[in-house]
């Protein structure tokens, strides 16, 4: 939905990732059943913004005969639109262990590649006409596997940043990229990010590689990528990370970063490490996702790259805080044992509110049917309606 307080705040949107489901009927079967009651409940009155979730096999299955018109029919009978897509999962995201497969193929691979070209061409054509769009994406590559992988992620980034150009030369609709620090990936802090873009996209190699994909002067090429690519700031990754909310904005504008996303999410909080906090987090370490943590103690930070391993070795936390990413409701402040990062989420809206940060606002609390029973409710379309109202109530004050 639009937002607008005064001043235009961008379009308001959740995540589908949240539902599962991988082929395309499973995913439209989805969209039918919750969104008509998400949008009774969250904008009756004007259109609902759908922050599209396709993995493969639903983006190959909307390239069947038929099948995009189909749901393009759905999308206009209940009053939704499309402006961004999450293509960050390639392959199955519930149901199994993702945990470092949700980071495959990386942008190493040509498959990342060519599935994330495909996303942005299936979203020029779901697009409302004068909206901009966005694609989110895994941050270049999980940080174990780094080496000796950057040159040809730099050479498959910039390639993808060609076909957004064509496409934008095509059809006159701007799309663009947002690549997600995430903890223990190699795009992790602001100030990793930061470096790379520099370093490998905004340097006068990376322009000069795309000026020659295109045909665009040096001066046309580098405005090109500034406004193709860009990051998608996860509210919570950034909150398990100890980022300062206004700084790392601040740095990401200095630089001239695009921010073509914001992920409003809200990580688990442990303001002081202990047996009993110990004891409860256990019920969180599931066998789906990675969950890593993020511990401060004395102004140092200690990273670990899942749950179970920050418990093991946990003896000598004692006192530290702990953050973890564990997306969790939005509207929670504090949970049975635990605090939430929901104050950063608050202080990154505020900022949004006096200042627009992103055209594009994303609530992503995909980790709803892993939470442990006594938070996950019964009715999962209440409670997206409740998280995306919180947002609202934020925003709209």
């Amino acid at each position: 939905m639009h937002l607008a307080s005064g001043r235009d705040l961008g379009h308001l949107t959740y995540c589908t990732n949240i539902h599962a489901g991988e082929p395309l009927d499973e995913v439209m079967a989805s969209l039918a059943r919750h969104l008509p009651d998400i949008k009774k409940r969250v904008a009756p009155e004007q259109p609902l913004g759908v922050g599209l979730r396709l993995g493969h096999a639903a983006a190959s299955g909307l390239r069947e005969p038929g099948k995009m018109a189909q749901f393009q029919g759905l999308l206009a009978e209940g009053g939704y639109y499309v402006f961004t897509i999450n293509g960050f999962p390639y392959g199955a995201f519930h149901g199994r262990a993702v945990k470092e497969y949700a980071y495959k193929p990386d942008w190493s691979d040509p498959l990342r590649l060519a599935y994330t070209d495909g996303l942005a061409d299936i979203l020029s054509e779901l697009l409302p006409a004068g909206q901009e769009g966005s694609v989110s994406t895994v941050p270049c590559t999980f940080k174990p596997w780094a080496e000796g992988r950057l040159q040809a992620i730099t050479e498959h980034l910039i390639r993808h940043v060609a076909h957004l150009v064509g496409i934008a030369a095509g059809t006159g609709q701007t799309i663009a990229l947002a690549l997600e620090p995430e903890p223990h990936c190699y795009l992790e802090t602001i100030e990793e990010t930061v470096t790379f873009f520099k370093a490998r996209l905004f340097e006068r190699k990376g322009v000069a590689r795309l000026a020659a994909l295109t045909g665009l002067s040096a001066a046309a090429a580098e405005a090109a990528m500034r406004r193709h690519i860009g990051v998608c700031y996860d509210v919570c990754h950034a909150a398990v990370e100890f980022e300062d909310p206004a700084a790392s904005i601040a740095q990401l504008r200095a630089n001239g970063i695009l921010i073509a996303k914001l992920q409003l999410s809200s990580a688990l909080r442990v303001a002081a490490f202990d047996e009993d906090s110990a004891r409860h987090l256990a019920a969180f370490a599931e066998p789906v996702y990675l969950h890593q943590v993020v511990q401060k103690s004395h102004g140092s930070l200690r990273r670990f790259v899942d749950l179970p391993q920050a418990l093991a070795a946990s003896g000598s936390a004692a006192g530290s805080e702990w953050r973890v990413h564990f997306h969790v409701p939005v509207f929670l402040e504090q949970m049975a044992h635990f605090g939430t990062t929901q104050a950063f989420l608050a202080a990154i809206l505020a900022l949004h509110r006096a200042d627009p940060i992103s055209r594009h606002l994303e609530v992503e609390t995909y980790t709803w049917d892993v939470l442990p029973p006594s938070y996950r409710g019964t009715d999962l379309s209440s409670a997206i309606a409740r998280e995306l109202n919180w947002v609202k109530g934020q925003l709209l004050q």
